[in-house]
């Protein structure tokens, strides 16, 4: 449940890319994107910062370490990493492109996010066991407040949503829903 958000939050949107979206995932993606498309112009009414990331790991040194499961990466078809267009980005966003799980390592976002006093950050987009998980574990180890919007993020795999949803963002955070978190904003 979303009982407050700090007077300086930032809307962070992870890898809502045409490469990703386009891909199968555990809940229909329209609504998905409707909802953060909806969280982005709340945010932009209230004069937030919005935060969008979109992943290009190719060359990324994890990508070249043992793994049982290899993650496909390689060549990418031109507009892979294009954000899908409900996302409506402007001038004054922040745009990151990471190479790892986690928006934080190795970009510049914290600077970016400091320079405007952010001290807490709601979070959608896909997916939610790998870019939301691990860019929430890397902003609570900064010390930031964390949401989460449920209804603005999926994952391929239905099991490690719920996992993530259910047992972890508990501690890390809150979760809640957009209109949750929209009214907060406006309260």
């Amino acid at each position: 449940m979303i009982t407050s958000l700090d007077k300086n939050t930032a809307l962070i949107l992870i890898d809502l890319q045409r490469g990703i979206v386009n891909t199968p995932k555990a809940h229909p993606v329209a609504g998905i994107l409707e909802n953060a498309a909806k969280l982005t112009e709340a945010f932009r009414n209230a004069n937030l910062p919005i935060v969008v990331t979109n992943v290009n790991a190719a060359g990324a040194a994890w990508t070249r370490s043992r793994k049982d499961q290899r993650m496909p990466v390689g060549a990418y078809k031109d507009d892979f990493l294009d954000i899908t267009h409900e996302i409506k980005t402007e001038p004054g966003d922040i745009i990151i492109t990471k190479h790892t799980w986690g928006a934080f390592f190795e970009t510049t976002l914290r600077e970016q996010l400091q320079e405007r006093g952010v001290t807490g950050i709601v979070l959608g987009g896909v997916s939610t066991s790998i870019g939301i998980e691990g860019t929430a574990r890397q902003a609570m180890e900064y010390g930031y407040n964390v949401s989460f919007a449920l209804d603005a993020m999926t994952d391929n795999v239905a099991e490690a949503h719920n996992n993530s949803i259910m047992h972890i963002f508990p501690r890390i955070g809150e979760v809640g829903t957009t209109d949750e978190i929209i009214a907060k904003l406006i309260s």
